[in-house]
Parts: structure tokens; sequence; C-alpha cells
């Protein structure tokens, strides 16, 4: 028989989807864990975005899921690969939590909400011997290299042989992901990337009128490119730009080009199921008596709200010209002022640098310490893929 490796005792900061993932795994493991929580409850981000349908993970084919990490594929690869989108759909049924693959192959709880899904987990955390302590709020080490924590009671410290910062990223601070732990480890040493929204809108200059008649409202379907990225969907305009699951798709696109020029465009194709001749050819045709709104609506099915954004962005020269008009519907820019606050995005990006970390997500600087979840730079799109990396990240049974 292989020796067993001796039981350690582990203290998760953070009880979020990443936090909770790891505390499984160590106590799977026969560790005696203890989960420190600032807030009054666990996973209140999560609930959160699962309040309107928890998109847990998504149903697509592996090679092609993968593409979604971008620059930090081959970091996060070998832990997707691990426990990837299958396992996680396998974990939930272990939990009792059924899943259905929608329409657009993301994956989702049948009963849609997160709140079963979290109940169920911290069942399971309980009788695996988890302890969690609420309204816990980590400030650092003290100079035993004890974690701190502020209490309703006051200041109290905890030690432990495994430590696992689970703290989330910038956004959502009123749901305890505040990132004021980058400070802690930045005077600690430890080089951390500054953060930048990820899942955002972003920053339009609509007219009134347009705000008016249009904000809150989809435009689909649709594609929309920014740079060499293109994607299919659907957004909403809002009263201050554009959001969506579209716009979030291509929002680091986006941002990022507006971070390097101060300036950004998005395409719209607002008619992607026909091509331009076709376009070209129905708006040719005599519009007698109908306003140019009628003309497009009965000519080419534009719906009221694409044919705002059409008035809104085409000059009057292109909207007299069918031809030229048939390319702005197919090419429609908007330009993007710049991206909405940090702490209004769906994530974020930065975080704790690659460089800091082991192939484990153990701190070079801290044995013993390791960093998992959205705290670590990276960032994917919404549709499952930030959620799966999150619990990828936090499969640290190895330890």
């Amino acid at each position: 028989m292989p020796a067993q490796t001796p039981a350690k005792t582990a203290m998760i900061i953070g009880a979020g989807p990443a936090g909770l993932m790891a505390a499984e795994r160590l106590a799977g493991a026969g560790h005696a864990v203890t989960i420190f929580e600032g807030m009054a409850s666990a996973g209140r981000k999560f609930l959160m975005a699962g309040k309107s349908g928890l998109n847990i993970t998504h149903s697509e084919d592996l090679e092609t899921f993968l593409t979604r990490y971008g620059t930090s594929r081959e970091r996060l690869e070998p832990h997707l690969r691990t426990f990837g989108p299958q396992h996680i759909r396998d974990w939930c049924t272990g939990l009792g939590i059924e899943t259905f693959v929608g329409s657009s192959g993301r994956v989702f709880p049948t009963a849609m909400k997160a709140s079963p899904l979290l109940r169920a987990w911290l069942r399971r955390l309980d009788g695996l011997g988890c302890k969690i302590q609420y309204r816990h709020y980590w400030t650092g080490w003290d100079d035993k290299g004890h974690a701190v924590f502020k209490t309703p009671d006051g200041p109290i410290t905890a030690k432990a042989d495994i430590t696992v910062l689970a703290l989330g990223g910038g956004s959502w601070k009123r749901l305890g992901s505040d990132g004021k732990w980058m400070d802690i480890l930045t005077r600690a040493g430890i080089r951390c990337t500054p953060f930048k929204p990820a899942n955002c809108g972003f920053d339009v200059a609509w007219s009134d009128h347009l705000i008016d008649k249009c904000a809150g409202r989809p435009v689909k379907p649709v594609i929309l490119t920014c740079g060499s990225h293109t994607v299919r969907g659907e957004f909403v305009i809002s009263k201050n730009g554009v959001e969506g699951s579209a716009i979030y798709a291509i929002s680091a696109t986006i941002r990022d080009t507006w971070l390097a020029t101060g300036t950004a465009t998005i395409t719209l194709d607002l008619i992607p199921d026909r091509d331009l001749a076709d376009i070209a050819t129905r708006l040719a045709k005599p519009r007698g008596k109908n306003s140019l709104g009628n003309h497009l609506r009965k000519t080419l099915g534009l719906d009221a709200t694409k044919t705002a954004l059409m008035f809104e962005k085409t000059p009057p020269e292109t909207l007299n010209n069918p031809a030229k008009l048939a390319t702005a519907i197919k090419a429609l820019p908007i330009k993007i002022t710049r991206p909405r606050p940090i702490d209004e995005a769906i994530s974020t990006a930065g975080g704790v640098a690659w460089e800091e970390l082991d192939e484990n997500f153990q701190l070079l600087k801290r044995p013993g310490t390791y960093c998992v979840g959205e705290m670590v730079d990276w960032e994917a799109p919404t549709g499952g893929y930030l959620l799966t990396g999150c619990l990828a990240l936090s499969n640290i049974a190895k330890i």
C-alpha cells in the first residue's frame, strides 16, 4: 500500500466558487479545512451571477473550449483537461443537481438558479468536516506570518499548514470582491498586474433621442467586429452605451484597443444572413411614398431598433444612397468612448502575475500559500468559461 500523505491543516480565505472548490478538494484529501469569509454568507457573487440562470460551463468540444482563454491557455490547459466542462457536469450530478445544454451550447442546472447548487455544496463541505467562519475579513499577515482577520469581536489571527487565497477580482465590491488584497500582496513583494474591467459594457455617445427610443432594447441577430475578432450574437443598447453577451465576448479586444490608442470602434453587421449584393438590390427598389424606415422594414425586415441605430450613426448622404446604405448596414461603425467602470464589470483581468506562481498556483515567495480563481491574472468570456476556469484552478488536491 502506498504511504498516505499526512493530514494537514488548511485555511481557505474566501468562500466564492474557487474557495469552496479548493476546500472540497483539500477536505476530500483528508486535510482539516477552515474557510474564512469576509461577508455574512458564502458565494454572494455566485448567487448574483445565477439570478437569471446559472451558466456553469459550456458544451462545445474541449479543443474549441480551450481557445477561449487567450494568452493564459498554456497555463490553464492542464487544469482544464483535468477538471473541465464534463467533469463539472459530473460533479453537479454528484451534488444531486442535474444539468442541461441550452440552444447556445451553454450548460445550466435544470433548476436554473445557483442557490440549490450552493446549498448542496455547503452540505457536502459540512459532511467533509469543513468549518466556515463568516464576517472574518482578511487584512494581511502579522510579523509571525499568521493571517490576520477583522471580525465583529475584534482582530484575530490564524495559522495553518496550507493557506489558499481565493479572494476574487476587483468588481462587484458590495458582494465582497473588493480587490484590496492586491495592496497586501504588493507590499509583500508579490507582483500583481493592475485590474482592468472584463466582460464589461462600454460607453457610446448616444443622442437623447436614441436613449429615449431604444435604451434597454436588444439588437439581434448581429455580427460584431473589433480588430480581428468577430462574434455573432446580440447586445443591448443602454443609456450609457452597449452591453450584453456579444459585447462581453469581444470586450477584451475592445478594452485593450481603447487602452492602447485612446479609441476603439466596433463594426456591426445588422443583417448577417443577407449578403451585400442582396441588400443593395432590395434597397434599390422604388420606395414610393414609404418613409425610409418603412422601406427598410418592408424590404429587409429591419426592426425599429436597428433602424434607429442606422439613423443615429449614418450621415444623410449615405442614407439617401442605396449602395452606400447597403454597405453601412453590413458594416455600421460605433465609436466607443470608454469602458464602463471596473465595479460594474462582470469580472476583471489582472491580478497575481503568473511568474509569481508555480504550476500548482503556489506563491514562490511564500511556500504553502496558494492563489486560485479570479485573483490570478487571467480572463475568459461569459458563457461558462469564467466559472469553469475558477473551478479548474481550484482543483488542487495534489498539495
